[in-house]
């Protein structure tokens, strides 16, 4: 067989199309807007794999860059939806995806827009996001999503693996924050796995992980995720801190901190790190009322 005849993989990008494609649209990989495109057929197969994407889902992907993982979930998905902020990639995507995948092309749908800004999509309501997330916006931009689209049952993104690590840490790891109870407020979440930097053009200058959640009820409690968030917020503003005094703030004083996270059961002299996303509901439960402040 001459390699110029085409192979089931011929519709994906490899590093030679990304690189022609780049060079005729003029594109250039900027660092502000974290582009590293995939450039491994294998690697995109994997994500979508990894994602858990059927033939029933409608796929929302933010940041879509050249197309390498949209044609991957074109290959299984019934619909993909792709959210992409830069103009020239915004303007090209459709034709790839056209070009490459003409009998996917209908399947597929282009918003033009920054994802935070995102309050609709087009087509089915999403049931899974799947995404190479820039580095610099990944959680604000993961978070926006699963608050916005709750119809979103599955999630794998690849991101940094620093903030894979973030996401998916436990109560009492080193690295447990603000990202890590806001995700478990939506989901259930672990890491899937780590990505090489030879698979992306140009080559970022970091290790990449993936992670997957799987869409739960939130915790049970009379308190709004805005104010279990704020104490989360509070909470980690100053993490060496005891929660007596992180959340004096909060709480209008030492004294109120102290009194709501008693009758939340929770020992005062602890930090945030150690607290599960229910249990900084319970506290957002019993915030001093104004007067007692």
């Amino acid at each position: 067989m001459s390699t110029t005849d085409p192979t089931p993989d011929s519709h994906l990008l490899g590093a030679a199309d990304i690189r022609a494609l780049a060079d005729a649209f003029g594109v250039k990989p900027t660092k502000q807007r974290g582009q590293n495109f995939v450039i491994d057929g294998n690697t995109v197969r994997r994500i979508v794999r990894a994602g858990g994407v059927t033939g029933e889902d409608a796929v929302v992907e933010v940041g879509p860059g050249l197309g390498s993982l949209t044609l991957a979930l074109l290959e299984v998905a019934e619909h993909v939806t792709a959210v992409e902020i830069d103009p020239v990639l915004a303007r090209h995507l459709p034709d790839t995806v056209a070009a490459r995948m003409p009998e996917k092309a209908d399947a597929f749908d282009l918003v033009f827009s920054d994802a935070m800004e995102v309050t609709e999509l087009p087509g089915p309501a999403p049931t899974a996001l799947v995404a190479n997330l820039p580095y610099n916006v990944a959680v604000p931009v993961l978070l926006h999503m699963l608050a916005t689209f709750p119809s979103i049952e599955r999630t794998l993104v690849m991101v940094q693996s620093e903030v894979a690590d973030r996401l998916a840490a436990k109560p009492g790891n080193k690295v447990y924050g603000v990202p890590s109870v806001k995700a478990n407020w939506y989901a259930d979440v672990k890491r899937a796995g780590a990505i090489g930097r030879n698979v992306f053009w140009p080559a970022p200058n970091v290790d990449s992980g993936l992670v997957s959640l799987i869409r739960r009820e939130p915790p049970k409690t009379t308190a709004t995720r805005e104010e279990v968030f704020a104490v989360v917020d509070a909470a980690f503003a100053q993490r060496r801190k005891t929660l007596r005094a992180a959340l004096a703030g909060w709480a209008g004083s030492p004294a109120g901190a102290e009194q709501a996270l008693a009758a939340a059961g929770i020992d005062h002299k602890l930090r945030g790190e150690m607290l599960t996303v229910e249990q900084f509901a319970a506290i957002a439960e019993h915030k001093p009322a104004k007067d007692s402040e």
